[in-house]
């Protein structure tokens, strides 16, 4: 199992979703200085969420 990776800008489709404002300063401190948009990280951890449940769900 791979751990999380911070992507590179993804092309994207806009969601409008609520956030915690401690979330999104945590993730645009990880974010800082890289290339990569709060977007694609989120997408990434998503997507990242997803794969561990669908392992979760096989065992």
């Amino acid at each position: 199992m791979a751990g999380f990776e911070i992507p590179r800008t993804p092309a994207t489709t806009n969601k409008t979703i609520r956030f915690p404002n401690d979330v999104i300063d945590d993730i645009e401190k990880a974010i800082a200085g890289k290339d990569c948009t709060f977007s694609a990280f989120v997408i990434a951890a998503a997507r990242n969420a997803l794969r561990e449940l669908g392992e979760k769900e096989k065992e």
